[in-house]
């Protein structure tokens, strides 16, 4: 029994090596490698799935990529505004952001959601860093307008879109193996502070720092041609495929701005955009050390 018990251990053993062996190859190709991930909706809701996607991200930090987090907080901010009794207004699909919804909305994702990360990613043995107006901020925008069918102009209140992104700061603080941390909220260029879409804002970061990929976290395992199964998952598609897929309405909802700004990232130069399930453990490391991959990989 013991020879029994031995040789099963050493059969893990031999396992895991050869697991460690096939990220080889893949951790080689991508040192120094910018990586963004996109962190948000339900997925900070699920503290497990949080915490075993910063574990992957320290891994990444460890052998020598440069991962980026860009955060939202849509929820927690309806949350904090319920508390002040102020109901959330939507223009468009949009959350229409007056002072006091960007005074909540700031101190929601730089204070709390923004912390609440870079402690745990310090209490998992890796360095972070929050970059944002409060410390060195990255992120520029200009206020956003939108056109009714009319072609008339919507105001959306302080909500902008990101028109430039500090890379000199991102890079001097990955240069020292530090993870920044840049939640969702933008300066204009006179200091006003904007609300900007969580989405488009890792996409911007992924477009100016030329990053080797652009990750969202999802609550679907990537890009379904059935969402009532998810075995009907593509692991592969083209950025063309994937406006096939908008036109006849395979993906729709919540689903489209985020391809839609990894469409974008691809054309700007990012070489692969993945969409992966949060709720699985690792997914990240999953998706980017093995040779098989368990989300939605998005190429030009």
């Amino acid at each position: 029994m013991r020879r029994r018990g031995l040789e099963t251990q050493m059969d893990e053993a031999i396992r895991k090596a050869g697991v460690l062996i096939e990220a080889l190859g893949w951790i080689q190709r991508f040192r120094g490698r910018y990586v963004v991930i996109k962190l948000g909706g339900s997925t900070l809701d699920d503290v497990r799935a949080v915490d075993s996607l910063l574990v992957d991200v320290v891994f990444m930090a460890a052998v020598g990529m440069r991962p980026v987090i860009v955060h939202g907080g849509g929820k927690a901010i309806s949350a904090a505004m319920a508390e002040a009794g102020i109901t959330p207004r939507f223009v468009m699909g949009r959350r229409y952001t007056d002072q006091e919804t960007l005074r909540i909305a700031a101190g929601v994702l730089a204070g709390q959601i923004t912390q609440s990360i870079v402690d745990r990613i310090n209490q998992s043995g890796g360095r972070a860093t929050g970059l944002h107006y409060g410390t060195e901020n990255t992120l520029t925008a200009e206020k956003m307008t939108l056109r009714d069918e009319a072609g008339q102009p919507v105001d959306l209140g302080h909500v902008g879109q990101v028109t430039a992104v500090n890379t000199d700061v991102i890079s001097r603080v990955c240069s020292t193996g530090t993870i920044p941390v840049i939640p969702s909220i933008a300066l204009s260029d006179v200091g006003m502070q904007l609300n900007v879409n969580a989405d488009t804002a890792a996409a911007a970061v992924a477009c100016r720092l030329s990053a080797e990929k652009l990750i969202f976290l999802s609550d679907i395992p990537g890009i379904l041609t059935d969402l009532k199964n998810p075995l009907s998952r593509l692991s592969h598609v083209t950025g063309g495929e994937v406006r096939q897929l908008i036109e006849c309405g395979t993906i729709a909802g919540g689903m489209v701005p985020k391809v839609e700004a990894a469409l974008e990232s691809l054309e700007a130069g990012v070489r692969k955009v993945h969409i992966v399930d949060a709720s699985m453990p690792h997914s990240v490391l999953l998706e980017i050390y093995s040779d098989t991959g368990v989300g939605t990989e998005i190429v030009p």
